[in-house]
């Protein structure tokens, strides 16, 4: 079947064919001459095997791959895919060996290395983003945080809980189309990652009969995962920074040849077999690999009688989530991004998504397991039943976009239940603010968001500094050229080196602090016994520096005087005598290769890990940034051709070619290129708004539900309140929460089939239930019960004896509800509720921005509470003591 490829340009990269299966291929062939090198060495890298060729470096990630059996958990993985997608794997690895093949590869890498292309199977693209995502979710810091407890205690924890660069993270943001010249949607982004050459994203439009899109591929990797847009559907992700991987202390002993580990269960047996690992230059290291029922040894070992074993999803549900991918291919709306994300597993991803007929989506996707919650804080011991995860996985939070637009950038916002550490608000903030500065956005203006280099962060360590009259001349003067400073970290800024050198000499004071020094011993200790691949989450000066905006929050960290460190290292710089060089001239690119030599470029950069344009060194250590925006995209919902991205090097991975680094000045500068609208056209998607439904409102059977209250309100009607039947009410209750004006009840977006099975799962709680409330026989509302101690709710405020927790949502009408319907319910609400004589006070915690709702409470006689953040919200509490409304009983 004929296969078209056309290259815009940029050398990126339109394959059109004339059915799936024959694109797959294609898209494997392409970037097998495109991306050859780098992704026969990540299949390496997955598999363990990359020691052989690149030599003892490699070593220590070959062992771990080995041990956390990343090639065994793919293969085991794609034995349980579907068919369809089973199929749509094979062709795209059988076009990869295809075009390893050609004539003219394998490139010039493979003869420096020694070493030629072998052959892609199924499993192999699995391995690949298995091999890229184990440590996304920054799981050995778990080493860190039980380190950090065990040295100084509890509290040390959270003095480092925030991200630093070993972790990705990533900026996003969705403006609605009220927020827009085009009145279409725009979203936007830049994923940051370890700064690979080749860069760890592919640009490409993928085309045939059943979709048309443009994203950001990851090579080795079919389809379009992250960042996609397929012309009446676009979405982008960041990390969640969720916790669902987990380690475990395991006691092991052998016995009669045999390995066995102690479990809840007493001990048994442990798979247990050894592997050889090639060295280029060096001899071969032989592994135990060892498995107990929680899942691979990645620490210690048999001999040692002691290890950590790591559990996660992939490897105990046999599934990665590449079920997801195809039909994010075939999305058309927002509701057919949100049907395919319910099958994604790992990396955790907080997801955003708008389509041309004006839908929103911003929600978490992936699989988080049930566990107890000191899984989160470090290994937990093996043999104990409670740490055993509960077989469950945690409802991924989802929230309606508001008017103003939804912001991302690894904040403990949306996915705050799910995870432990999360980045400082800092860029989030710098982010919304940018937004607000103006009425409309276009695609192109977005460039001012990507490219902000304001340094939020600054603001803690500056408000240190000591008074001029404490200072001799030379310190004053940096102390006022400091304060007259935009906080820019433009690469050309002096002013901003000033600020990176002062930084570094607080760093290096406070990592050599003696209230920190049984910390950094305890760290320095675990880092030398635990594997080397480790090292990086168990340094403690990046740890310090990283966790600066906590530690010099004064009473924050007993025994250190943060005020006299910033004085001390003021007066080190001053006394430097050292003129301030630019930025740029420390901040350079440091991108990893796997071969050193041709060298790649090193630019000086602007921006700095907590700025918008985030690019990351270790502040006082090496200032040179080795992460950072490995893409930066902008999809535009009103016209695609008006959309753009770049990437950090080229299209292509050959150092040499034409494409190799032809997009460096771009990324470096901020600009973007445009995405391919020439080349193989491909079916325009419809982009009609779907048809109205008419109203479901009916009189409603009594007969097929016992009403738990009911009363006659004068000049009103009857007020009946009935339970919930989730099969009989389902399209009612669908057709009232998927309509914009119920945001506030955080199901837009859902399917009929999701709101039941949302309610199936409530009735089947004793904690929590749901009425319907009638008007006559006309459905007006649904009421909500619970009981704050067994909801996420009671997680947020001090739970007192007899609080009952309530939600009202008032549903639509065809031709509005009259002035005071709702104050007029609200009494007969109370009335149901404190019915029961242990219901001492009524809890509700509407959003926040749901005003005329939290000033109704306050005039019904509500006392109002502190803001909480929740899974799908910032709410603000409220509560109602019964002796307010005695006269209402």
């Amino acid at each position: 079947m004929t296969v078209e490829v056309h290259r815009d340009p940029w050398g990126v990269p339109s394959v059109r064919a004339g059915d799936v299966l024959t694109l797959a291929r294609a898209q494997g062939r392409e970037v097998a001459r495109d991306r050859g090198w780098q992704i026969e060495v990540e299949r390496h890298r997955a598999q363990g095997t990359s020691a052989a060729f690149l030599g003892e470096e490699a070593l220590e990630w070959d062992l771990f791959a080995r041990r956390a059996r990343l090639a065994d958990t793919a293969r085991r993985c794609v034995e349980r895919l579907d068919p369809s997608t089973s199929s749509w794997l094979t062709a795209y690895t059988e076009g990869v060996t295809e075009g390893l093949a050609e004539p003219g590869s394998p490139g010039p890498e493979f003869a420096a290395a020694g070493v030629r292309p072998g052959r892609w199977e199924p499993w192999v693209p699995l391995a690949v983003w298995l091999s890229a995502h184990v440590l996304f979710s920054g799981l050995p810091s778990k080493w860190w945080r039980d380190v950090a407890r065990r040295a100084l205690g509890p509290d040390a924890v959270g003095w480092f809980a925030t991200d630093g660069p070993a972790t990705a993270g990533s900026n996003g943001w969705l403006l609605p189309g009220s927020r827009t010249a085009s009145g279409s949607a725009l979203l936007a982004g830049d994923p940051h990652r370890v700064i690979e050459a080749p860069g760890v994203y592919q640009q490409i439009r993928l085309v045939c009969p059943e979709f048309d899109v443009v994203g950001l591929a990851v090579p080795g990797v079919p389809g379009i995962a992250h960042f996609g847009h397929t012309g009446a559907v676009a979405w982008g992700i960041t990390n969640a920074m969720a916790d669902y991987q987990d380690l475990y202390r395991e006691r092991l002993r052998r016995r009669g040849g045999r390995v066995e580990a102690l479990g809840p269960e007493g001990w048994r047996e442990a798979s247990a077999h050894t592997e050889t690992v090639e060295v280029r230059g060096g001899e071969p290291v032989t592994v135990e690999i060892v498995e107990t029922g929680r899942g691979p040894l990645v620490a210690g070992g048999a001999d040692e009688g002691t290890g950590v074993s790591l559990r996660h999803v992939p490897r105990v549900e046999g599934d990665l989530g590449f079920s997801a991918l195809l039909p994010l291919l075939r999305a058309r709306t927002v509701a057919d991004v949100d049907a395919a994300v319910d099958a994604w597993v790992e990396p955790v991803n907080v997801l955003m998504a708008a389509d041309t007929s004006g839908g929103l989506l911003h929600r978490v996707a992936g699989r988080v397991p049930v566990r107890h919650r000191d899984n989160g804080a470090g290994p937990v011991p093996a043999w104990q039943a409670r740490y055993a995860w509960q077989g469950r996985f945690a409802e991924p939070p989802r929230a309606a976009v508001p008017e103003c637009g939804a912001v991302m950038a690894n904040q403990a916002g949306l996915a705050a239940p799910l995870g432990v550490e999360f980045a400082a608000p800092h860029r989030a903030a710098r982010i919304r603010e940018l937004l607000d500065s103006r009425e409309r956005w276009t695609a192109r203006d977005m460039a001012a968001v990507h490219t902000d280099t304001h340094l939020g962060s600054a603001r803690t360590l500056l408000a240190l500094l000591p008074p001029a009259d404490d200072l001799d001349p030379a310190a004053g003067a940096v102390r006022e050229r400091l304060l007259r400073w935009d906080r820019s970290m433009a690469a050309d800024s002096a002013d901003a080196g000033l600020y990176a050198a002062l930084r570094a000499a607080v760093v290096r004071r406070l990592t050599a602090h003696p209230v920190f020094a049984p910390l950094a011993a305890l760290a320095a200790e675990e880092g030398a016994r635990l594997p080397a691949v480790f090292a990086p989450w168990l340094a403690f000066p990046p740890r310090v520096a990283f966790a600066l905006d906590t530690l010099l929050t004064p009473g924050t960290v007993p025994g250190l005087d943060p005020a006299a460190e910033v004085a001390g290292a003021l007066a080190e710089v001053a006394a430097s005598g050292v003129p301030p060089r630019p930025w740029g001239e420390a901040h350079l690119l440091a991108a990893w290769q796997a071969l050193p030599e041709p060298a790649v470029p090193r630019p000086g950069l602007s921006g700095d890990h907590d700025c918008v344009l985030s690019t990351s060194g270790v502040p006082g250590l090496a200032e040179h940034a080795w992460r950072g925006p490995a893409a930066r995209w902008v999809w535009d919902l009103g016209d695609r051709a008006d959309s753009g991205w770049v990437v950090p090097f080229g299209a292509h991975g050959t150092p040499g070619h034409p494409h190799a680094y032809d997009q460096l000045p771009l990324w470096r500068e901020g600009a973007l290129v445009p995405v391919p609208a020439a080349g193989p056209a491909g079916p325009g998607p419809s982009t009609a708004p779907d048809a109205q439904k008419e109203s479901p409102f009916m009189a409603f059977p009594l007969s097929d539900a016992t009403p738990v209250h009911e009363e006659a309100v004068a000049g009103f009607g009857t007020v009946t309140v009935v339970p919930v039947d989730p099969k009989r009410d389902g399209e009612l209750i669908h057709h009232w929460v998927s309509q914009e004006r119920a945001a506030f009840w955080g199901m837009v977006g859902k399917s009929r089939e999701e709101v039941e099975d949302i309610y199936s799962y409530l009735d089947s709680l004793t904690t929590h239930h749901a009425f319907l409330v009638l008007r006559d026989r006309e459905p007006v509302g649904l009421f909500q019960t619970y009981e704050p101690t067994a909801d996420v709710v009671g997680e947020c405020y001090e739970v007192a004896e007899g609080d009952y927790g309530v939600h009202l949502f008032i549903a639509p009408a065809e031709h509005g509800r009259e002035e005071g319907f709702t104050g007029v319910l609200l009494p007969v609400f109370m009335r149901f509720v404190l019915k029961e004589p242990s219901r001492r006070r009524i809890v509700v915690e509407p959003d926040t921005r749901n005003e005329r709702a939290v000033a109704r409470l306050v005039r019904t006689g509500f006392e109002l509470g502190p803001e909480i953040e929740l899974p799908d919200k910032r709410a603000r509490l409220a509560f109602l003591r019964r002796e307010t409304v005695t006269g209402l009983l």
